[in-house]
Formats: C-alpha cells, structure tokens, sequence
C-alpha cells in the first residue's frame, strides 16, 4: 500500500439512526485504536516457563479521538447530544487504502478550549459499544 494522506482518514457520525452518515466537522486529526485484553494461562507446566495466553479469548475494544476547530455544525450539534444522552449511535471509520469500520460507539469525553488570539478548539474521544464490522476496500 502506498501512503495515504492523513485528511482522507474520516471519522462518521450516523445523523439519524438509519445509515445517514456525515463525516464530523471541523476535525484536523483522527485516529482509531484497536485493543484486546489477554487471558493469560501460565502454569508451573508452562514449556521453558513462557507466558501462555488462551487464544481467542479476551475482550476487544476499539477507541477514537479526534481533534479539530469548533464549526458549530449539524454533527457538531448532534455529538454534544448523544454525548448528553449517553447514546451509542453507529459510527465509520473511513481508513484510506485500507477500508472501512463500522458499529456502535459511545462518546466518552468532549472537550472545548480557545485562546484569546486564536479559534475555538475540540477535541473528542469514543469508546466501541459493541461488535465492530470492517468492510475492506
């Protein structure tokens, strides 16, 4: 895969509930995280005394921040309620050259700052809140 640039990872928002996704507003930067915990299952019968983990078991998780200027748009709007809410509406993670991720996300923090020199700022953070899809390009 050649490189890709970095404004084409785009973080979406389902505005409705029934697949209508627009891309969040105003963000400069993106990033997704993909976690799993272990279960680790060493024992004194462990060859050589490596750690053993339990294959396929473990809980995955999925995070994503962004950063970007204050717009005060529709998906700008529609974050600050969901995370009011305490909602877990669907949403795409557009991974250039890569593919798509899709499902349930909670927002877990909204911050807003500003300089007297300068423009409005947030920045965002989400938690997956349930089974994750990936649709390859």
């Amino acid at each position: 895969m050649s490189a890709q640039n970095g404004k084409d990872l785009l973080i979406k928002l389902d505005m409705t509930g029934g697949g209508q996704f627009e891309t969040v507003a105003g963000l400069r930067a993106s990033r997704l995280s993909f976690n799993a915990e272990t279960v680790d299952v060493t024992s004194l019968e462990s060859q050589g005394g490596w750690r053993e983990l339990l294959s396929g078991a473990g809980v995955k998780s999925a995070s994503i921040s962004g950063s970007g200027v204050f717009k005060d748009a529709t998906t700008d709007e529609r974050a600050r309620q969901i995370s009011f809410d305490g909602e877990t509406p669907a949403f795409q993670v557009i991974i250039p050259g890569f593919g798509t991720v899709e499902g349930p996300f909670q927002i877990t923090g909204v911050d807003y700052a500003g300089n007297h020199d300068g423009e409005a700022t947030y920045e965002l953070s989400l938690a997956s809140a349930g089974a994750l899809t990936f649709t390859a390009l």
